[in-house]
């Protein structure tokens, strides 16, 4: 998200000659413009003088609009007044109308040459018109002219960081922030550079303090909930969105804010809600049109997904969501050439991390779609080469050791302590496996049957084995924990049941905790899904995951990350009875749709329903990554789809030798 074209510019001042965001000294009266006249009756320059404070006090009571004819009016009386010309330029910068503000600042420069501040100001102009050349050599040129001027750094920040020189903004930003520590548009845009640097966590104190420095601006508050956002903190996210709407109602980017944890929390109502109420106030956002878009194409209405993406590409030829949502839900062709070119031409300028990622894996899936399999590739590596910039590494030994204690600790005795206290409900359904594998296929097949309602992937189960570690696994302690688990994840199913006879939770990464949740419900049915090695490492490895699943970056990681996927699987395979651990091969169920997805049903105590065979044409709202897929019908061109790429997978090959015969079909 970035900021729109009703917030605040995020540079900042208090000086004399009024920066275009900076803090305005408010009069208690505006001033009578009526000035002293000559005996000619020609008002003399101290009549300018009281219509420029008259103006500038309209400006600070916010009445920007009417103080535009009283500067007017002062410049005709006195038009070598550079203050009339730059605050002038001010108010027309605040009014949206840069390139006159340009003007107004070049007339008092060619006035004062040496003032840092108008420096400043016609930097800032530049800057939103996109001129950045020209707005970095005037900040840079009041850097010169007053090298303590804190607002003059932090312009300078903004232009190199705009110009993709993201480590020279942050020394800019600092240096302002030395200069002036309580200066909080610097904080917000030094929080907003590292973000784009991946250095997320680093970010928050900023936003925090420039809180706490003035808990009444609103984009301080949307700024901290992006971050909160990209670090999957979705209540404290939606919490930051929302007092940012409580002190401006009408924010656009903060209604998105909102939408964009809201989607991802499942209420797809509200988030739509959130975004007509953007649109309401900026019918031409683009943000807001790719959020729609986004929300369609939840819902499988892919044709008018791509429209609304079109519609933003048109409106911003220059925001690469647009491109990379073209891509993610169609099958691009050699027709596509209008997309290709306009992405490698983004591609060419600078852009913040989390743009340049995204567009190469949007152009990495054009050239696999269209066979282009060495160009393909060539692009995801540099998506994942990228990805690795955000700084969170994957952590082998970390991942080796938790696994261990899990397999000493949830054991066969442990699920004997537990007998006497699990749930006996039978209403959850857990369809686990490497993500990849066929778990969102298997939940859409499941989902299309009437008795059944999928959840999507419910978080709940990492937070749960957190718990149990610090009962002590094995002891009484964590057995005696093993009731309340249980009701505290039903009470999260139950608002969305709706009477559903069973819920699915289709998160992947509850293999790691398959012994845990059939300690707490015995009954409850664990589908495991099993694909090839390869087919599932690669698939990770092109899909953007935005650096949350680490490992899948680099393919030495995703080789251990499988081996020890495999290690936790075979483990719970010696625990769990067949009555509850159902394996289902991915391609199996790509070469026998209706004889999978039977054995599925029944394996869940339903009866069948061949609707599960039309499960492409189920109407539910999926957000995960392969929406467009099981939307489509059943094909095998995803099975042995490594050949193509056999050449690159090197590091990957040790892991045919972990999987049975059963997962290595195709």
């Amino acid at each position: 998200m970035k900021a729109g074209r009703n917030d605040p510019c995020p540079c900042g001042s208090g000086r004399k000659y009024k920066h275009c965001c900076g803090l305005l000294a408010a009069a208690a009266q505006v001033p009578s413009p009526a000035g002293s006249r000559d005996s000619g009756g020609n008002r003399r320059a101290g009549g300018a003088q009281h219509l420029i404070d008259a103006a500038n006090a309209l400006c600070a009571r916010g009445r920007t609009a009417e103080s535009v004819p009283l500067y007017r009016q002062a410049l005709a009386i006195d038009p070598r007044s550079a203050e009339a010309h730059n605050n002038l330029g001010n108010a027309q910068l605040e009014m949206g109308q840069p390139a006159e503000a340009v003007g107004c600042y070049r007339r008092a420069l060619a006035l004062e040459a040496d003032n840092a501040e108008i420096h400043c100001n016609l930097a800032s102009a530049l800057w939103q018109l996109g001129q950045l050349p020209e707005a970095l050599a005037a900040s840079e040129r009041a850097v010169a002219l007053d090298p303590r001027l804190s607002v003059a750094h932090n312009c300078l920040g903004l232009t190199l960081a705009a110009l993709g020189r993201h480590e020279p903004a942050v020394a800019s930003y600092q240096q302002a922030l030395t200069l002036d520590p309580r200066y909080r548009e610097a904080l917000n845009n030094l929080g907003n550079v590292l973000r784009d640097l991946g250095r997320r966590r680093e970010a928050l104190p900023l936003y925090r303090l420039a809180i706490d420095l003035d808990p009444q601006r609103a984009a301080s508050h949307y700024e901290l909930g992006n971050a909160l956002f990209e670090l999957r903190r979705l209540d404290a996210a939606a919490e930051s969105f929302r007092r940012a709407l409580a002190l401006r109602a009408r924010y656009p980017q903060a209604l998105l804010g909102l939408a964009a944890v809201l989607r991802v929390l499942g209420h797809a109502s509200e988030a739509e809600a959130s975004v007509r109420s953007a649109l309401s106030v900026e019918p031409n956002n683009v943000e807001a049109h790719t959020m729609l878009a986004e929300l369609r194409a939840d819902r499988g209405r892919f044709g008018e997904a791509q429209q609304l993406f079109e519609r933003a590409r048109v409106l911003d030829p220059s925001f690469p969501v647009a491109y990379c949502g073209i891509a993610a839900h169609r099958r691009m062709t050699r027709d596509d050439t209008a997309w290709l070119q306009a992405v490698q031409a983004l591609l060419a300028k600078p852009l913040p991390l989390g743009h340049a990622i995204s567009l190469r894996y949007a152009l990495g899936k054009y050239f696999d779609d269209v066979g282009r399999y060495d160009e393909a590739f060539s692009n995801y590596r540099e998506a994942n080469e990228l990805s690795k910039r955000y700084g969170a590494s994957y952590n082998r030994a970390k991942l080796t050791q938790r696994l261990a204690r899990m397999i000493a600790g949830v054991d066969a005795a442990f699920l004997r302590q537990c007998r006497g206290l699990a749930c006996a409900s039978e209403l959850p359904v857990f369809i686990i496996g490497m993500p990849r594998s066929g778990t969102s296929l298997t939940e859409q097949i499941l989902a299309s049957h009437p008795s059944v309602f999928g959840a999507g992937e419910v978080r709940f189960w990492d937070s749960a084995f957190v718990a149990l570690e610090k009962a002590g696994l094995s002891s009484e302690r964590a057995a005696s924990l093993i009731p309340q688990m249980a009701r505290d994840y039903l009470g999260r199913l139950a608002p969305s049941a709706g009477g559903a006879l069973r819920v699915i939770d289709k998160m992947p990464a509850n293999f790691l905790y398959a012994g845990l949740i059939h300690a707490a419900f015995p009954r409850a049915r664990i589908i495991h899904m099993r694909r090839h090695p390869l087919d599932t490492c690669l698939s990770i490895y092109f899909q953007n995951f935005f650096n949350m699943a680490r490992y899948g970056n680099d393919f030495d990681d995703l080789a251990h990350y499988y081996g020890e996927y495999v290690r936790i699987t075979n483990h719970w395979r010696s625990l769990l009875p067949a009555t509850a651990l159902l394996e289902v091969p991915y391609e199996g169920l790509i070469a026998d749709q209706e004889g999978w997805s039977r054995r599925m049903v029944e394996f869940i105590g339903l009866p069948w329903n061949p609707q599960c065979l039309d499960f492409h044409e189920t109407e539910r709202v999926v957000i995960t990554a392969s929406r467009w897929q099981v939307r489509q019908k059943l094909s095998a061109t995803s099975v042995g789809r490594w050949h193509n790429y056999q050449k690159h997978l090197a590091p990957l090959q040790p892991l045919l030798e972990l999987a049975p015969s059963s997962a290595l079909g195709g």
